[in-house]
Protein backbone atom coordinates (compact mmCIF):
# COMPACT_ATOMS: atom_id res chain seq x y z
CA UNK A 1 0.00 0.00 0.00
CA UNK A 2 1.26 3.55 -1.12
CA UNK A 3 0.74 6.66 1.70
CA UNK A 4 -1.88 8.79 0.80
CA UNK A 5 -0.25 12.37 0.33
CA UNK A 6 -1.29 15.08 3.18
CA UNK A 7 -0.64 18.31 4.40
CA UNK A 8 0.05 19.45 8.01
CA UNK A 9 -0.12 22.87 8.84
CA UNK A 10 1.57 23.00 12.50
CA UNK A 11 2.91 24.76 15.31
CA UNK A 12 6.85 24.27 15.28
CA UNK A 13 8.66 25.12 18.90
CA UNK A 14 11.88 25.30 20.33
CA UNK A 15 12.27 25.82 23.90
CA UNK A 16 15.50 27.04 25.61
CA UNK A 17 15.64 26.46 29.64
CA UNK A 18 19.63 26.90 30.27
CA UNK A 19 21.58 28.66 30.33
CA UNK A 20 19.05 30.76 28.77
CA UNK A 21 15.35 30.77 28.95
CA UNK A 22 13.66 31.67 25.07
CA UNK A 23 11.25 30.36 23.58
CA UNK A 24 10.64 30.58 19.75
CA UNK A 25 7.53 29.32 17.97
CA UNK A 26 6.87 29.63 14.43
CA UNK A 27 3.97 28.49 12.05
CA UNK A 28 4.60 26.36 9.00
CA UNK A 29 3.35 23.20 6.99
CA UNK A 30 4.73 20.31 6.38
CA UNK A 31 3.86 17.68 3.73
CA UNK A 32 3.54 13.36 4.08
CA UNK A 33 4.34 11.41 1.82
CA UNK A 34 5.72 8.32 -0.17
CA UNK A 35 9.09 9.05 -1.82
CA UNK A 36 8.18 6.25 -4.06
CA UNK A 37 4.42 7.90 -5.46
CA UNK A 38 5.23 12.26 -4.61
CA UNK A 39 1.87 14.04 -5.31
CA UNK A 40 0.98 14.78 -8.71
CA UNK A 41 0.09 18.47 -8.70
CA UNK A 42 -1.73 20.46 -11.65
CA UNK A 43 1.14 22.65 -13.28
CA UNK A 44 0.97 26.04 -11.97
CA UNK A 45 1.35 24.53 -8.47
CA UNK A 46 4.27 22.41 -8.80
CA UNK A 47 6.89 25.09 -7.84
CA UNK A 48 5.19 25.30 -4.54
CA UNK A 49 6.04 21.51 -3.87
CA UNK A 50 8.97 19.39 -5.44
CA UNK A 51 10.51 16.77 -3.54
CA UNK A 52 13.59 16.43 -5.35
CA UNK A 53 16.47 13.87 -4.26
CA UNK A 54 19.51 16.34 -4.18
CA UNK A 55 17.60 17.88 -1.48
CA UNK A 56 18.11 14.45 0.91
CA UNK A 57 21.26 12.26 1.92
CA UNK A 58 24.02 12.30 0.11
CA UNK A 59 21.93 14.38 -2.46
CA UNK A 60 24.25 12.43 -5.23
CA UNK A 61 21.51 9.30 -5.76
CA UNK A 62 19.27 9.24 -8.27
CA UNK A 63 15.34 9.17 -6.09
CA UNK A 64 15.34 10.05 -1.96
CA UNK A 65 14.15 6.18 -1.98
CA UNK A 66 17.45 5.24 -3.27
CA UNK A 67 19.33 7.54 -0.54
CA UNK A 68 17.42 6.31 1.95
CA UNK A 69 18.35 2.83 1.29
CA UNK A 70 21.84 3.24 0.91
CA UNK A 71 21.86 5.15 3.94
CA UNK A 72 20.10 1.81 5.31
CA UNK A 73 21.85 -0.60 3.98
CA UNK A 74 25.21 1.33 5.77
CA UNK A 75 23.84 -0.21 8.84
CA UNK A 76 22.63 -3.33 7.74
CA UNK A 77 19.02 -2.96 7.63
CA UNK A 78 17.35 -3.85 4.25
CA UNK A 79 13.57 -3.43 3.59
CA UNK A 80 13.04 -5.66 0.69
CA UNK A 81 11.06 -2.87 -1.21
CA UNK A 82 8.71 -2.01 1.71
CA UNK A 83 6.50 1.06 2.39
CA UNK A 84 8.39 4.46 2.92
CA UNK A 85 6.04 7.75 5.20
CA UNK A 86 8.76 10.49 4.73
CA UNK A 87 7.45 14.00 6.71
CA UNK A 88 9.29 17.01 5.09
CA UNK A 89 8.97 20.09 3.73
CA UNK A 90 8.88 20.33 0.15
CA UNK A 91 11.46 22.80 -2.03
CA UNK A 92 9.13 26.14 -2.28
CA UNK A 93 9.91 28.68 -5.62
CA UNK A 94 12.75 26.69 -5.75
CA UNK A 95 14.20 27.07 -1.67
CA UNK A 96 14.31 24.25 0.64
CA UNK A 97 15.45 24.44 3.66
CA UNK A 98 14.55 20.75 6.23
CA UNK A 99 15.39 21.20 10.11
CA UNK A 100 14.44 17.51 9.93
CA UNK A 101 12.60 15.14 7.60
CA UNK A 102 11.23 11.59 9.09
CA UNK A 103 10.97 8.31 7.15
CA UNK A 104 8.96 5.70 8.62
CA UNK A 105 10.22 2.25 7.22
CA UNK A 106 8.12 -0.93 6.84
CA UNK A 107 9.21 -3.78 5.77
CA UNK A 108 7.37 -5.93 2.76
CA UNK A 109 5.30 -7.30 5.41
CA UNK A 110 4.22 -3.64 6.47
CA UNK A 111 5.76 -4.21 9.67
CA UNK A 112 7.83 -0.79 11.57
CA UNK A 113 10.85 -1.83 11.24
CA UNK A 114 12.53 1.94 11.98
CA UNK A 115 12.88 5.37 11.67
CA UNK A 116 15.27 7.47 9.77
CA UNK A 117 15.94 11.49 11.22
CA UNK A 118 17.61 13.42 8.86
CA UNK A 119 18.78 16.48 10.27
CA UNK A 120 19.87 19.42 8.49
CA UNK A 121 21.87 22.66 10.15
CA UNK A 122 21.95 26.23 8.83
CA UNK A 123 25.81 25.46 7.61
CA UNK A 124 24.21 23.31 5.06
CA UNK A 125 25.32 19.83 6.81
CA UNK A 126 23.24 16.85 6.69
CA UNK A 127 23.56 14.17 9.35
CA UNK A 128 20.79 10.88 9.68
CA UNK A 129 19.78 9.22 13.12
CA UNK A 130 19.29 5.36 12.92
CA UNK A 131 15.88 4.99 15.18
CA UNK A 132 14.60 2.23 16.54
CA UNK A 133 11.11 3.22 18.58
CA UNK A 134 9.33 1.41 21.05
CA UNK A 135 5.60 1.35 20.81
CA UNK A 136 5.12 4.54 22.04
CA UNK A 137 7.37 6.25 19.46
CA UNK A 138 9.61 6.70 22.23
CA UNK A 139 13.52 6.73 21.27
CA UNK A 140 16.85 7.52 21.95
CA UNK A 141 19.89 8.42 20.14
CA UNK A 142 23.09 10.16 21.28
CA UNK A 143 24.08 13.37 20.04
CA UNK A 144 26.63 13.22 16.80
CA UNK A 145 25.47 16.24 14.85
CA UNK A 146 26.40 19.72 15.25
CA UNK A 147 22.61 21.56 14.88
CA UNK A 148 22.58 24.98 17.37
CA UNK A 149 25.87 27.13 17.65
CA UNK A 150 24.93 27.68 21.76
CA UNK A 151 25.78 23.52 21.98
CA UNK A 152 28.11 21.12 21.75
CA UNK A 153 27.81 17.67 20.52
CA UNK A 154 27.41 15.86 23.27
CA UNK A 155 24.47 14.34 25.45
CA UNK A 156 21.81 12.57 23.72
CA UNK A 157 18.03 12.96 22.10
CA UNK A 158 15.00 11.84 23.61
CA UNK A 159 12.32 11.37 20.84
CA UNK A 160 8.40 10.84 20.47
CA UNK A 161 7.95 10.22 17.26
CA UNK A 162 4.60 8.36 16.64
CA UNK A 163 3.50 7.72 12.54
CA UNK A 164 1.29 10.83 11.83
CA UNK A 165 -2.41 10.16 11.85
CA UNK A 166 -5.41 12.59 12.14
CA UNK A 167 -2.72 14.74 14.67
CA UNK A 168 0.89 15.31 14.25
CA UNK A 169 2.45 15.42 17.49
CA UNK A 170 6.37 15.28 17.39
CA UNK A 171 8.93 15.64 20.41
CA UNK A 172 12.66 15.92 20.62
CA UNK A 173 14.60 16.94 24.05
CA UNK A 174 18.34 17.17 24.33
CA UNK A 175 19.26 15.91 27.32
CA UNK A 176 23.05 16.68 28.41
CA UNK A 177 24.61 16.22 31.70
CA UNK A 178 22.87 18.05 34.50
CA UNK A 179 19.34 18.36 32.82
CA UNK A 180 17.32 18.96 29.83
CA UNK A 181 18.36 22.29 28.43
CA UNK A 182 16.66 22.55 25.20
CA UNK A 183 13.21 20.81 23.81
CA UNK A 184 11.41 21.02 20.38
CA UNK A 185 7.84 20.07 19.39
CA UNK A 186 5.97 20.12 16.69
CA UNK A 187 1.83 20.01 16.47
CA UNK A 188 -0.40 20.07 13.47
CA UNK A 189 -3.18 18.46 11.99
CA UNK A 190 -3.82 16.46 9.13
CA UNK A 191 -4.95 18.19 5.38
CA UNK A 192 -6.08 16.21 2.68
CA UNK A 193 -3.35 17.53 0.16
CA UNK A 194 -5.72 18.73 -2.43
CA UNK A 195 -4.58 21.65 -5.02
CA UNK A 196 -6.52 24.21 -2.86
CA UNK A 197 -5.20 23.48 0.47
CA UNK A 198 -1.65 24.00 -0.89
CA UNK A 199 -2.45 27.25 -2.16
CA UNK A 200 -4.04 28.35 0.82
CA UNK A 201 -1.02 27.24 2.94
CA UNK A 202 1.11 28.94 0.52
CA UNK A 203 -0.54 32.07 0.27
CA UNK A 204 -0.77 31.97 4.12
CA UNK A 205 3.11 30.86 4.76
CA UNK A 206 4.78 32.25 1.60
CA UNK A 207 8.83 30.91 1.12
CA UNK A 208 7.12 28.67 3.76
CA UNK A 209 10.92 27.31 4.12
CA UNK A 210 13.20 30.33 4.06
CA UNK A 211 10.75 32.17 6.29
CA UNK A 212 11.99 28.71 8.34
CA UNK A 213 15.40 29.30 8.02
CA UNK A 214 15.23 33.35 8.26
CA UNK A 215 13.17 32.60 11.80
CA UNK A 216 15.93 30.28 13.38
CA UNK A 217 18.83 32.26 12.02
CA UNK A 218 17.04 35.70 14.28
CA UNK A 219 16.50 33.19 17.03
CA UNK A 220 20.38 32.77 16.97
CA UNK A 221 20.98 36.83 16.71
CA UNK A 222 18.78 37.32 19.53
CA UNK A 223 20.56 35.03 21.57
CA UNK A 224 24.05 36.24 21.19
CA UNK A 225 22.47 38.99 21.80
CA UNK A 226 22.00 38.30 25.18
CA UNK A 227 25.18 37.30 25.99
CA UNK A 228 25.21 33.13 24.94
CA UNK A 229 28.57 32.06 24.18
CA UNK A 230 28.88 30.39 20.68
CA UNK A 231 30.49 27.07 20.58
CA UNK A 232 33.83 25.85 18.45
CA UNK A 233 32.05 24.57 15.34
CA UNK A 234 33.52 20.59 14.25
CA UNK A 235 34.72 20.76 11.20
CA UNK A 236 32.15 18.65 9.28
CA UNK A 237 33.54 17.90 5.61
CA UNK A 238 30.62 14.82 4.97
CA UNK A 239 27.22 16.17 4.08
CA UNK A 240 26.00 12.59 5.51
CA UNK A 241 27.16 9.93 7.75
CA UNK A 242 26.38 7.25 5.12
CA UNK A 243 28.17 4.38 6.29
Amino acid sequence: MTVTPALYPCTVTHARTAPLRHVLRHRTYLWCVDPDHPPRLPRLLRPLARFEARDHFTGDRPTIRAGLDAFLAGHGVHLGGGRITMLTHARVLGHVFNPLTLYWCHGPDGRPVCVVAEVHNTYGGRHCYLLRPDEAGAARAGKEFHVSPFFPVDGHYRMRVPPPGDRLDLTVHLEREGGRPFTATVRGTRREATGSALLRLALRHPWSTLAVSAAIRLHGIRLYLRGLPVQPRPDQRTPENVT
